[in-house]
């Protein structure tokens, strides 16, 4: 029972991941049908990330209330809804009206299942959840540029991916009756699923500030990277533009083998250990690309990649041992909310601010991300260990 309903969590997390390239990949054909500017994706996507934000902050109450498997397949049958309204929609509006169920389901489950896995499973199987992530993220892509190749385009892509969302809710929902089985790998204690505290109680625990600005750090990092290595290989080095999306998109493959990877050594090391190496990976990575060489900066990518994989993961799942089980609920529900913050605005940031000085500083504003991770890290470490 313990390992089907790992598996059903792991194809939760694939089905979370697979809306995330939709958009990006069929919006060069749909602004057009559509005649609103290339830049309006933007609008759409701030929106999907206000919701996601709003969903984490509350999933701490939702979560206490109808527990974790409820809120898994109620999500994502909100996410396949939202799908199934991209799918149908023929006005720029309605993708806006859309975008805050989509968010909304995506922020739950990602923090409803992120601290399920803290409190009831080791830290590979956390390593191997985000890995999940990735192989659904890689999906969607390709489900859609299969679509974009079809006379019906980019409504066949959500109308598939929705089809994959609407399967396994129905899967999740069969499977309630799993989710109240304890799990052998943990102990489980009532404490886990009533958690006394609220969002500004939870700020106030020692350490929690610092993770959560770690938190913001990371993913501002991870971001900045995925939207501006294309660029950057591009205007500094003189990288041809497939060359250069090529090894952008190496940067996302190095996370998701990285973290396949993680799964096995995770335990053994860990949540600690993992996270600092990962960290020093990052600072060798950033020094690579920074040099004025078109192959180091190439070779940094993919070890950019490898050196994110451990740091997300590690930080989620040690959060009931940093601040306690009976806190993890709320706490975690706060990490994703700033892991949405950062992954939404400090990209946009990094490109305003590049446009004056050059595409050159791409590597020192994520070492400023990559050592606001290492100070509130090792900052945790110290408050929590005492």
């Amino acid at each position: 029972m313990v390992s089907l309903l790992l598996a059903l969590i792991y194809m939760a997390f694939i089905s979370l991941g697979l809306p995330d390239g939709l958009l990006g990949s069929a919006w060069p054909v749909m602004h057009t049908e559509m005649g609103v500017p290339e830049a309006y994706m933007g609008i759409v996507s701030m929106i999907i990330s206000g919701g996601t934000i709003v969903s984490s902050l509350f999933s701490d109450k939702l979560t206490r209330r109808l527990g974790t498997g409820l809120v898994t397949a109620l999500s994502v049958f909100l996410t396949a809804g939202a799908l199934l309204g991209f799918a149908l929609s023929d006005r720029f509006i309605w993708l806006c009206v859309l975008g805050v169920p989509y968010g909304l389901g995506a922020g739950a489950v990602d923090a409803a299942l992120n601290n399920y896995v803290a409190l009831h499973y080791s830290s590979r199987h956390m390593s191997w959840l985000h890995c999940s992530w990735g192989v659904g993220a890689s999906i969607g892509p390709y489900i859609m540029g299969w679509a974009l190749t079809t006379q019906h385009g980019w409504p066949l892509g959500y109308s598939a991916v929705c089809a994959l969302q609407v399967v396994l809710t129905a899967v999740l929902f069969l499977s309630l009756p799993l989710w109240k089985k304890k799990s052998n790998t943990t102990d489980v204690t009532a404490e886990d699923y009533e958690a006394p505290i609220g969002v500004r109680d939870a700020v106030k625990i020692r350490g929690v500030k610092a993770i959560l600005l770690a938190f913001f750090g990371y993913c501002a990092l991870e971001s900045t990277a995925c939207l501006w290595a294309s660029s950057y290989l591009v205007d500094h080095h003189g990288v041809n533009k497939p060359t250069a999306a090529t090894f952008a998109l190496l940067f996302f493959a190095g996370i998701t083998v990285g973290r396949f990877l993680n799964g096995f050594v995770a335990d053994k090391f860990g949540d600690k250990t993992m996270i600092r190496v990962g960290l020093s990976v990052q600072g060798a990575a950033l020094l690579l690309i920074l040099l004025p060489n078109m192959y180091t900066a190439l070779v940094g990518l993919v070890l950019l990649g490898l050196g994110c994989a451990p740091v997300y993961p590690s930080i989620i799942h040690s959060t009931p041992a940093h601040f306690g089980r009976e806190n993890s609920h709320a706490i975690v529900g706060i990490q994703m909310a700033f892991a949405y913050c950062g992954a939404t605005f400090m990209p946009p940031l990094s490109g305003v601010l590049a446009q004056p000085i050059g595409m050159w500083c791409y590597p020192v504003f994520m070492g400023g991300f990559a050592l606001l991770e290492w100070a509130m890290t090792e900052r945790v470490n110290r408050v929590c260990d005492n």
